[in-house]
């Protein structure tokens, strides 16, 4: 039976894709790999953090179906790729997920279908890679078939901003392929913005999260000296930002997570050093600072236990928060596996505590879990806020510990209290 969009991969950004798509009265199946994933939302279960069940029960109640039989990807009239695209060893995209969707699709292309990739990548990977693994059996880009690109910008537990109304941006390879890509997404997004191209489009996406990633760095650095010359960055940044023209404020923290800022702007700098032969300055130095965040963090740590006479070598240390941002269980790229690993190879005896996260294994077995923050933040040696959770009382949690460093600038100041 014929469906209006078949969405691969049923992660973060393709199952909202699908809801979205779904409520505005389209017909869609979603493709996945896992068997788990498929069966799980075909009996209602949801799988990440920005639908529930009721959203997945929803979504089966509007027609919606999960598959794992490609075949499926033939009835289609538009095929949207939202498969991830992690760093590879060289420091590029590693696009093994998306070569592998193509091929499916190869295999099943029809004359007038749609292809949209929206997983984030280098310039040039939808002409370059995309276009001709698609063209392989003959239907030509352009002519036969639409093809574009259009950058996902979905914020895992945002609730103001969601697929709906935030601006999509496409770029086709032809003009064409633009109008085609622009007429679907306009069926269930309020605002479609049309880039000149594919490499436009595909660009677009790297400079908005090169701009974060470069910004966070800034602040982190401003962190650093700031405290070092006894300067409150937290008060700075609280009057610098009552300016309401030319600055947005950024935060320092303990270093940067999820898939995008901390991955996304080496694609941009490995793609210029690999094209151009020259570096991309801006972001490899901000990866530089970001990436030392950690390692700074556990620095400071250990300054705080000197002041109670206390070596890190055999201390406690209670991490609150170990997902990427805070109110999901989100843990792709967590500053905290980092800050972590290097507690445990200092000699720390390293606690977790998470409301969204249950079993952290990030480091194997070496973290355990306390189930009550509140009596472990008073019997461990230190606390670190990494992230503030809504479910934290921090300033209980604070006044309740040995010694507390917080990370976020959230806590009232106090005598055994650290900000970063």
């Amino acid at each position: 039976m014929p469906v209006d969009v078949a969405v691969i991969g049923l992660g973060y950004v393709g199952l909202p894709l699908a809801q979205e798509a779904t409520r505005s009265g389209l017909k869609v199946t979603g493709y996945d790999l896992s068997h788990q994933v498929v069966d799980g939302l075909n009996a209602g279960r949801s799988h990440v953090d920005d639908l529930s069940d009721d959203h997945i029960s929803e979504m089966l109640e509007g027609g919606f179906r999960a598959t794992t039989d490609a075949d499926a990807l033939r009835e289609a009239q538009t095929i949207v790729i939202c498969v991830p695209t992690p760093l590879s060893d060289e420091g590029g995209p590693d696009l093994g997920a998306v070569k592998a969707a193509v091929a499916t699709i190869a295999e099943r292309l029809q004359p007038g279908m749609l292809v949209v990739l929206e997983s984030t990548t280098y310039p040039g990977t939808t002409d370059e890679v995309v276009r001709p693994l698609l063209e392989a059996g003959g239907l030509k880009a352009g002519t036969d078939f639409h093809l574009a690109f259009s950058p996902e910008r979905i914020d895992p537990g945002n609730k103001t901003f969601g697929p709906r109304n935030t601006p999509k941006v496409v770029g086709g390879l032809t003009p064409a392929c633009t109008d085609a890509a622009a007429n679907f997404y306009g069926k269930f997004v309020d605002t479609v913005v049309r880039a000149k191209g594919t490499r436009e489009a595909e660009t677009a996406k790297l400079l908005e999260n090169t701009y974060r990633h470069i910004n966070i760095a800034l602040v982190n650095e401003m962190a650093r000296f700031c405290h070092d010359l006894g300067i409150d960055l937290w008060d700075v940044i609280h009057a610098a930002k009552t300016k309401p023209f030319g600055f947005q404020a950024f935060y320092p923290g303990p270093g940067v997570g999820g898939h995008c800022i901390p991955i996304d702007p080496n694609y941009l700098s490995h793609n210029v050093r690999a094209r151009l032969g020259y570096p991309f300055r801006f972001v490899e130095l901000a990866q530089e600072i970001n990436a030392t965040m950690p390692g700074y963090v556990v620095r400071r740590v250990q300054d705080a236990l000197n002041e109670d006479a206390k070596p890190l070598r055999g201390s406690t240390v209670l991490i609150l928060g170990v997902t990427y941002k805070p109110d999901i269980a989100d843990q792709r790229e967590s500053p905290a596996v980092p800050l972590a690993r290097q507690l445990v190879s200092h000699g720390a005896t390293v606690l977790f505590h998470d409301p969204h996260v249950s079993d952290w294994r990030a480091l194997g077995g070496d973290v355990s879990r306390v189930d009550d923050p509140v009596a472990a933040v008073a019997e461990a040696d230190l606390t670190v806020l990494v992230q503030n959770h809504r479910e934290y009382d921090v300033d209980g949690l604070a006044r309740a510990a040995q010694r507390f460093f917080d990370t976020r600038g959230v806590v009232s100041e106090g005598e055994r209290i650290q900000r970063l």
